[in-house]
């Protein structure tokens, strides 16, 4: 944790909303005249996609069924934790770009499934903004979550996030079902050991709640509405929050324990926006002051 370079992390496995939450950041940023460095947590994993296959297809024949993203071994968490410490050191660190699909291999010149040249951030940012699978992981070799000064969980319950992967790789990666239902069940251990143990690190935890029937994930069609959602929003540490203010702001919320606030999931950007805001501007003020 640094006062001169704060880092914001948010975490949540694939599928999860985290894309959605980033561009709520970046709306606060450019209301607030941020200068945020950014890393997709994309950057950090250790093979492209053709290396990825090859790498599953090898731990297979050695027994291991299940290699996954979301594992030590396919990212480079050493590194990433070294990225986070030297810009809270420094305010400098690198990062890379993963290539996702045609789009982001015209815009960055580079294949589909690759990683662009490694690049270092902009010199004088505000702060270093994280979003992806580690944003808040600790390993017995690597604590990413200790450099970061606010973390944010984005955890759909189980059910919703698989449905939202499952159309995601089908309508936009082109996976057959069946392949869509092996990564899950591929990344099921490593879901468990890594991703699921961040949520008791971050500081606050977005977990949309569908209220429409999800309990057959493997043959919905669509994605539930957030109007057909609620979301339920925890806090690590609820000493300082103005839950009166909130429940004041947004209509049909309400308390469920005394650390959570649940909200009509049409309102996630609203309480995003409400919650996140004193938080942000309280990290910049603080890296001014020292």
């Amino acid at each position: 944790m640094s006062a001169k370079h704060p880092i914001i992390s948010v975490t949540g496995s694939s599928g999860a909303g985290t894309t959605s939450v980033r561009q709520t950041f970046e709306n606060i940023f450019r209301r607030e005249h941020i200068s945020a460095a950014f890393i997709q947590g994309d950057a950090f994993h250790r093979y492209g996609r053709i290396e990825m296959e090859q790498a599953i297809v090898e731990a297979r024949n050695l027994g291991n069924n299940h290699f996954s993203h979301f594992g030590e071994e396919a990212n480079l968490l050493a590194e990433l934790e070294e990225v986070f410490r030297t810009y809270g050191e420094s305010g400098r660190g690198r990062t890379r770009h993963y290539v996702h699909d045609e789009h982001d291999a015209e815009r960055h010149q580079a294949p589909v499934g690759t990683f662009t040249e490694w690049e270092d951030f902009p010199r004088g940012t505000d702060l270093l903004f994280y979003e992806g699978l580690h944003g808040a992981v600790v390993t017995p070799k690597v604590n990413v979550a200790r450099h970061a000064d606010l973390k944010i969980g984005v955890v759909p319950v189980i059910n919703l996030e698989w449905i939202q992967k499952l159309i995601r790789d089908k309508s936009m990666r082109g996976y057959s079902h069946d392949e869509a239902v092996d990564a899950i069940l591929t990344r099921m251990p490593d879901y468990v050991n890594y991703i699921c143990p961040q949520f008791t690190e971050t500081d606050i935890n977005f977990q949309r709640v569908p209220t429409v029937d999800t309990s057959n994930p493997f043959i919905s069609r669509w994605i539930p509405t957030p109007d057909e959602s609620m979301v339920v929003i925890r806090f690590r540490d609820p000493r300082g929050i103005d839950f009166q203010y909130l429940l004041s702001m947004i209509p049909d919320s309400f308390m469920s324990r005394a650390n959570s606030i649940v909200i009509p999931g049409g309102k996630l950007d609203l309480a995003m926006q409400l919650i996140l805001t004193p938080h942000i501007l309280a990290l910049v003020e603080r890296r001014r002051r020292a």
